[in-house]
């Protein structure tokens, strides 16, 4: 997904709450000691980008800009790439704060994700009230759409490493219809334009930057289900057709309510399997806290299953060789989105409020640091 600290986005992850238990059990250990070694140069050990969702605006902090630029290799913009951040007056387009990430990227080699060019939320208000009342008819709404791919990958073009391309467009697992493909037929773009769009975007992309390496990203995949099913299926039918498809975004937005997904690292290697990349796009790890203050896991229990969660999931990636990407979604948690759309929940990232790194952070820390030789072999950095 493509969350926001207190947006809409995080509309899409809200109804995990339905998500039956997942199929296997936790199993962690606690980080066995401490390293000097920063995430992202344990990562480069094996070809593995380690990366953060960044609020441009944060980067005003001395801190947090030297954590970012230290502990990781790649960079998301948390906003100010999607639409209505971009584009809120139609036509005049605001570049400044995603360039000001871009930058910042370049100044300390960092690659950038770009997020995200088709999504159902944070569109901006001229265009979905003009669809609404009428003023924008289904084809100027599809030359819209096209006019913005271009218009934002070229803006970008040479400087973006991945593109989440298509974001969220298949039906959930809970939900209940006559959903045949899969893909959600009252999501706002396919509604509108139909489920062609999808690859239409992926190859208008594409046209505008030939090297940006393209991916599908979605919440909920991550494990073998009805979801996941259908968006493998569609993505075979979609590179036999020749669209330009070329990696699989799980955002691996977790909540210790839940057991680990079953089956995490089998599904990411089929989708593998195709000769496509792989990243974990979005990785956070929510629970049951205090406070949204201080975001103090309720019992020793919930702490261990959340370090627990972090650990199966780098490993996951590693044991995997095309994953080449690990995204956390932000810093610390006093800017994580969670707190304000889980009641009750949070300590979902790998600092804390004040960015003081958690037993999480060395979860992960040690699991690089102590990997099994064989992930350091056979692994590129991705298609760039």
């Amino acid at each position: 997904m493509v969350l926001g600290t207190a947006s809409v986005v995080g509309a899409a992850t809200l109804v995990l709450g339905g998500v039956p238990a997942y199929a296997a059990a936790p199993h962690s250990t606690p980080a066995s000691h401490q390293h000097d070694d920063s995430l992202r140069d344990l990562g480069a050990e094996y070809g593995l980008r380690i990366g953060t969702a960044v609020s441009p605006a944060g980067l005003q902090d001395p801190e947090y800009r030297e954590i970012i630029a230290e502990e990781f290799s790649s960079v998301t913009a948390e906003n100010e790439m999607k639409w209505e951040t971009l584009e809120p007056v139609r036509g005049e387009y605001n570049w400044g704060p995603a360039d000001e990430l871009v930058e910042f990227a370049k100044e300390n080699h960092q690659l950038v994700r770009g997020h995200v060019l088709l999504w159902q939320n944070q569109l901006p208000a001229w265009l979905t009230e003009g669809v609404a009342d009428g003023t924008i008819g289904t084809e100027e709404l599809r030359e819209i759409l096209r006019q913005h791919v271009y218009n934002v990958v070229s803006h970008f073009k040479g400087d973006i490493w991945h593109w989440d391309v298509v974001n969220e467009a298949f039906v959930d697992d809970w939900e209940t219809g006559d959903f045949e493909s899969g893909i959600h037929p009252e999501r706002f773009w396919v509604q509108h334009l139909g489920p062609e769009i999808l690859a239409d975007v992926f190859r208008w992309a594409h046209d505008a930057d030939p090297k940006a390496v393209l991916f599908y990203n979605d919440y909920a995949i991550e494990h073998m289900g009805q979801k996941s099913d259908a968006l493998y299926a569609w993505v075979q039918e979609q590179l036999a057709a020749g669209v330009p498809i070329e990696g699989i975004g799980f955002q691996t937005h977790l909540s210790t309510e839940y057991g680990f997904p079953g089956g995490f690292q089998e599904n990411m290697q089929r989708f593998a399997d195709l000769g496509l990349d792989i990243a974990l796009t979005e990785v956070d790890v929510r629970t049951f806290v205090d406070s949204p203050e201080t975001q103090e896991p309720l019992t020793p229990a919930l702490q261990q299953q959340q370090e627990d969660y972090w650990r199966q999931t780098i490993e996951a990636c590693l044991a995997v060789r095309e994953c080449v990407s690990y995204t956390v979604w932000g810093v610390s948690d006093e800017q994580s989105w969670v707190p304000g759309w889980f009641t009750g929940m949070g300590s979902a990232l790998l600092w804390d409020e004040n960015l003081e790194r958690k037993p999480q952070y060395y979860v992960v820390q040690d699991v690089l640091e102590t990997a099994d030789a064989k992930h350091r072999t056979g692994r590129g950095a991705g298609r760039n």
